[in-house]
């Protein structure tokens, strides 16, 4: 608690304390910070919308935020994602299909909302694909068995509900057969047993059928191996456990037991690094038994490992560590599994391949109370800057409430004065003393830093600056989720695109920066720079320090045109033509990728424009906005189909359109939205508004806008023989703001 005095002379012992300029300064100084927090929340804090994601799940969670990526591959140790598969679903507009295939959202269809799903399993039938996996439930925080099913090889899964629901936490759902019968061995450590459950309907009604073990055992495992079966997993419950570093072995004759006790238990007691662990399903390949163990050293689940089994015996056991290939992104938070994967289960598919199932997180263990930690810790620093900034001020007279406060010539009441004497600060004369030299610091800093002065200027500027930076941190680590900039899924799937660029040589200054920003964007799969000019860098020059793939089509002619010439070595239909120049967040990025899913054949895009009436003056993003409508998108930043749009730009009908491109060096982007306009009756643009946009061109000299009149008189000129051509726009004109999440305000 602190008391203040006023720094103006008081004239009536009366006054309404919070009247006081004091009390104004903390006031105003607490809402300048504020805006300036909301400002900052306002422009780079992801509000990752709900579109496609449970409302009444994905709610932030202490253990992270897990999904569930497919992956192929000719062997179980060498394995792609599903995106490198190019494999398409129309209905979803995901080509391709990207991971992941199941999370939070798709498993809250269900009545039962999840915050993540982990450690998958999966059973195959035939063609068929059942995927278990634990589900932790929003409302009882603890974690359920749910189960979903796909009918093509893994590439979408229909969520069928929860398999198991007891009153414990389940996780780790180790589905077998046996004779037959379909088992499940989930963990139940809570309960201190482990427990086997019969599927009486597969795959969503299971009755207990027998507690094999009473033991805490984790992650546990059965394997069938030389006539025995064995039961890998780790309790640490036991003195002198080292947890995540335990494995013990039992064995019997039967899944259902009885079982013994490995003579070396336990098998491991080691660092929480080595894999002793089960991370996921043992395997058997090339006649040799595999372990899955994950490694928990930086964090809990921070990767898989695999070891051969070289020696499992009654009386022995030895194990030696091979390499894995599991092809997992470099884009950090943005992508699902950018910060850890903890799970593997590897089957083989009717058809030879093998399909693996791995579960990712894009946070650390513990992420979300860090980050609040923070936010407060921020929140504080704020505060004692006010308090600093305040001394220097004169408006912070006194720190600790003491009998008298040494600078505070205003006469207190009986009561307040009774507290003080009551007070155990009072009654302790060394407190008392301290506290007098503590109250005495406002005066001394004032004293010290005079605001008159050039270098008391300076400080305050500094103290304003930190205080400025605090309240930004504040915001974003209370108020900005994990601060991944998420892509949004569509009918449960999620996909990719490739984003193409135009430059040359005199442009190579900011291609790096811009490589390097777009190529963290979660739903970029590969990077295409055109070069219309000059020597081209080494692609290894491009990609040094980038999350994906970046090649270099190096064309013959220097023309506008090849924007939008064809590529065959472009496999995605989605296509972000983005100007070298232009940056923006992945954030409306992804936004303006999910609008395209929703409509493909449309042009979607960030900078709208109008053209309108006979004189068919062509003005910016203001004209349109006062207008209130648009029928233009430029395609300097907007998804179109590759498909479509490569193969409208290259017809003899836009022949004398690429011509007029060519003679002005100017609109190729307006002549794609006449030759959409030309080739359908219905709307043809989609607009999303970006949070923020930083155009390099205006501090450059060679691009072509650089100069505004100029460049608008030539686009004026291209609007009036493009209509010639194809006819007018003024049939296309759609108002902002139609849809219900106000991405095009």
């Amino acid at each position: 608690m602190a008391r203040w005095r006023w720094d103006n002379k008081i004239n009536n012992k009366n006054n309404n304390c919070f009247l006081s300029s004091t009390f104004v300064f903390f006031i105003g100084s607490f809402m300048v910070y504020g805006f300036i927090g909301a400002v900052y929340a306002w422009l780079f804090v992801n509000p990752h919308a709900s579109m496609g994601m449970a409302s009444n799940g994905c709610l932030p969670d202490s253990e992270g935020s897990w999904a569930i990526g497919v992956f192929y591959g000719d062997s179980p140790f060498s394995l792609r994602p599903i995106e490198a598969m190019n494999m398409w679903r129309n209905e979803s507009s995901a080509w391709p299909v990207a991971n992941p295939v199941v999370t939070c959202a798709s498993a809250s269809e269900s009545i039962f909302p999840s915050n993540f799903v982990a450690d998958p399993f999966l059973y195959v039938q035939g063609d068929t694909l059942f995927l278990f996996y634990e589900t932790k439930n929003s409302i009882t925080k603890q974690g359920d068995i749910g189960v979903s099913k796909s009918d093509d090889k893994g590439a979408t899964w229909q969520h069928l509900g929860i398999a198991l629901d007891e009153e414990w936490h389940l996780s780790y759902p180790y589905v077998f057969h046996y004779l037959g019968q379909i088992y499940m061995m989930p963990e139940s450590s809570a309960i201190g047993e482990l427990r086997i459950y019969r599927a009486n309907n597969f795959p969503l009604q299971w009755k207990l059928e027998k507690v094999i073990l009473k033991k805490h055992l984790v992650d546990s495992v059965l394997i069938d191996h030389d006539g025995k079966y064995w039961i890998f997993g780790s309790d640490h419950t036991g003195f002198g456990s080292r947890k995540n570093g335990q494995m013990e072995i039992w064995y019997s004759t039967s899944p259902l037991g009885p079982w013994k006790p490995h003579r070396k238990n336990p098998i491991y007691n080691t660092n929480k690094s080595f894999g002793a662990r089960n991370g996921g399903r043992p395997l058997v390949h090339d006649g040799n038994l595999y372990r899955i163990g994950q490694d928990c050293g930086d964090t809990y689940g921070r990767r898989v490992r695999v070891f051969r089994v070289k020696v499992l015996t009654e009386d022995e056991f030895e194990e030696v560590e091979v390499s894995v290939d599991i092809d997992n992104s470099n884009k950090g938070r943005n992508a699902w599994n950018g910060a850890r994967h903890h799970h593997l289960d590897v089957q083989r598919l009717s058809d030879g391949r093998w399909i693996g199932v791995v579960d990712g997180d894009r946070v650390l263990s513990g992420d979300s109370g860090r980050r609040f930690f923070l936010g407060c810790a921020s929140v504080m620093a704020v505060f004692g800057l006010v308090m600093l900034l305040g001394a220097v001020f004169g408006a912070v007279k006194c720190i600790i409430p003491i009998n008298r406060c040494p600078h505070n010539a205003v006469k207190r009441s009986d009561l307040f004065l009774t507290w003080e004497q009551s007070n155990l600060l009072s009654s302790s004369s060394k407190l008392r003393q301290f506290g007098g030299r503590l109250n005495r610091a406002p005066s001394f800093l004032r004293g010290v830093v005079k605001p008159n002065t050039g270098v008391g200027r300076l400080v305050v500027f500094l103290i304003l600056v930190a205080g400025a930076v605090q309240a930004c941190m504040a915001v974003k680590y209370i108020f900005g989720g994990d601060g991944a900039e998420q892509p949004y899924p569509l009918k449960g799937s999620y996909s990719q695109f490739t984003l193409l660029t135009m430059t040359y040589e005199s442009r190579l200054w900011n291609l790096k920066l811009y490589v390097k920003h777009y190529s963290k964007c979660a739903s970029v799969a590969e990077i295409v720079v055109v070069w219309n000019k000059g020597e081209p860098p080494p692609p290894s020059e491009l990609e040094t320090g980038t999350a994906v793939p970046v090649r270099v089509r190096v064309e013959g002619k220097n023309s506008l045109n090849n924007r939008f010439n064809d590529d065959p070595l472009i496999k995605n239909r989605a296509v972000l033509e983005l100007d070298d120049d232009i940056m923006m967040s992945c954030a409306d990025i992804e936004r303006g990728f999910r609008v395209w899913r929703e409509h493909p054949d449309r042009i979607v895009g960030f900078y709208p424009r109008l053209a309108e009436g006979t004189s068919l003056k062509y003005e910016g993003e203001k004209y349109a906005r006062s207008r209130k409508g648009y029928n233009m998108i430029l395609t300097g930043a907007a998804f179109i189909d590759a498909r479509l749009a490569f193969r409208m730009y290259r017809s003899k009908e836009a022949a004398a359109g690429r011509k007029a491109v060519d003679e002005y060096f100017n609109c190729e982007d307006v002549l794609m939205n006449y030759l959409y306009a030309n080739a359908s009756s219905w709307r043809t643009v989609e607009y999303v508004r970006p949070r923020w946009v930083i155009d390099t061109s205006k501090f450059s000299s060679v691009a072509i806008s650089g100069n505004t009149q100029r460049h608008y008189s030539i686009r004026s000129k291209c609007l009036l023989k493009f209509s010639e051509m194809y006819g007018g726009l003024e049939k296309q004109k759609w108002e902002f703001d139609r849809r219900e999440n106000g991405w095009d305000l």
